[in-house]
């Protein structure tokens, strides 16, 4: 299986990334704004309930015969128990801190601390509360609200105070920020999971595109067959224009490279039968010539053929038949020298992308060579590398030196000068190779003599 580049995220994971940051973002800032808004209503009632108290002194309090501050008799509980954490306090201004005038058995021997600024800020916004955070008796957080007014009968200022431990209040708001956050991480999760299925099954169609367009390069199928949904849809049938289009180019390269042939061939074959009828010093030179022609003929029309099915190959040719069929044929032909020919593959099912004929006749040229230039032992072996087919042929002769492997590859030179032949053979391979965008690499043989490794295109499973 091929793995993703993740230098390069398809487009598919881009999306969801994108609606997954999106969402971390959205959801906490989301998170950040329901946990201040419910922090600021829970002190907002929490105030409300600090006022009530602060209220109800003020309401209640009355001044006795010798001026002094009488506090209503609250009634609540908790303000009756030492350090329960619910405080109140009656006081006036003194020189630098407050007096307490009279105050909550829960206070015992402590006062409540005025708030920042202390008489002087109170005076500033006399009649109206002021709220603040300080510190109880026992070190705990409290809330408080301080208000000073004045009382029918008494000309110095009175501050009523009230306080009460805010730590259930802190909890509660760090519950409710946890249980928020949990509750948005699984719905940001959620979010990601739909957009990841929403973004698959929306693509699906482009994936199923090139699978298909992949099918039609490699050879298993002629067209795109599938139904697309209407954005898709003309896309797919340009994609069948071109496909036909490629075939027609190449139907008439390979038409007008058979006329061509036939056009050549002829004359030549007419010379080749006159100069038969008139032997002489002239015929000769004319057989020579012709049957130069003749090969050149060849070998240009073979490429030009190579690379027109090069262009649009779709076809897939299996190895093992066309190996094991060269390797029968050859040691048949080779019989009197005793060669044998060891082919393996080990991988099943491995495929060239291109036509039979071409590869029967780059391995057969290569084969061949062996057995003929070889001391009788072959060995030729396949195996994948990549999206790219080794396949690597190897004799037991007395090899060629390192400066002549370029050279044999050239059009016209030959292994051997005195054994027959035009010479065209590994020029050929080569020549067919480049047109499949392969290549043809010469090298010394772990058996002692010649190895030619053939690279071309491998045919998908």
């Amino acid at each position: 299986m091929k793995l993703p580049d993740l230098r390069r995220p398809s487009l598919a994971l881009r999306l969801v990334l994108l609606a997954g940051v999106w969402s971390v973002v959205i959801l906490a800032v989301t998170g950040v704004f329901l946990t201040a808004l419910f922090h600021e209503e829970s002190v907002s009632r929490f105030d409300d309930s600090l006022l009530d108290v602060a209220n109800g002194l003020y309401a209640g309090s009355n001044i006795a015969a010798d001026g002094s501050v009488e506090a209503p008799p609250l009634t609540d509980s908790r303000a009756m128990r030492a350090y329960s954490g619910k405080y109140w306090e009656i006081a006036e201004p003194g020189e630098g801190r407050l007096h307490a005038l009279a105050r909550s058995r829960s206070l015992w021997d402590s006062e409540l601390q005025g708030p920042a600024g202390g008489a002087p800020a109170l005076q500033q916004v006399a009649g109206k509360p002021v709220y603040y955070d300080t510190v109880g008796p026992v070190g705990e957080p409290l809330r408080a609200v301080a208000m000073l007014t004045r009382l029918s009968g008494r000309t110095a200022p009175v501050i009523f105070m009230a306080a009460e431990d805010r730590s259930p209040l802190d909890q509660d708001a760090r519950r409710f920020a946890v249980e928020t956050a949990g509750g948005l991480l699984v719905l940001g999760a959620g979010l990601v999971i739909v957009v990841f299925v929403q973004v698959r099954v929306g693509l699906e169609p482009l994936f199923m595109l090139r699978r298909e367009v992949a099918a039609v390069r490699t050879g298993k199928a002629d067209r795109l067959e599938r139904e697309y949904p209407s954005e898709l849809e003309p896309l797919a049938e340009e994609l069948n224009a071109l496909v036909a289009h490629d075939q027609e180019v190449v139907e008439r390269q390979r038409t007008h490279v058979g006329n061509l042939a036939h056009a050549l061939k002829t004359p030549l074959s007419v010379m080749l039968a006159e100069s038969e009828r008139h032997p002489g010093p002239l015929a000769d030179v004319v057989d020579r010539q012709a049957e130069v022609m003749r090969n050149q003929v060849d070998h240009h029309l073979r490429r030009a053929r190579a690379a027109a099915r090069g262009q649009g190959a779709r076809e897939r040719t299996a190895i093992e038949p066309i190996l094991d069929e060269l390797a029968h044929t050859l040691e048949r032909i080779f019989r009197d020298r005793g060669v044998e020919i060891d082919w393996r593959c080990d991988v099943e099912d491995l495929a060239f992308q291109g036509e039979r004929q071409d590869l029967m006749e780059m391995v057969g040229n290569l084969l061949e060579n062996a057995c003929k230039y070889g001391g009788g032992r072959v060995r030729a072996t396949v195996e994948p590398h990549g999206e790219r087919l080794l396949l690597t042929i190897e004799d037991n002769g007395p090899g060629l030196p390192e400066d002549r492997r370029a050279e044999v590859l050239r059009r016209g030179a030959r292994l051997d000068e005195s054994a027959p032949g035009s010479g065209l053979g590994l020029s050929i391979v080569d020549d067919l190779a480049r047109a499949y965008g392969g290549s043809v690499m010469l090298g010394e043989s772990t058996l002692g003599g010649l190895r030619a490794v053939l690279e071309l295109p491998l045919a998908e499973a």
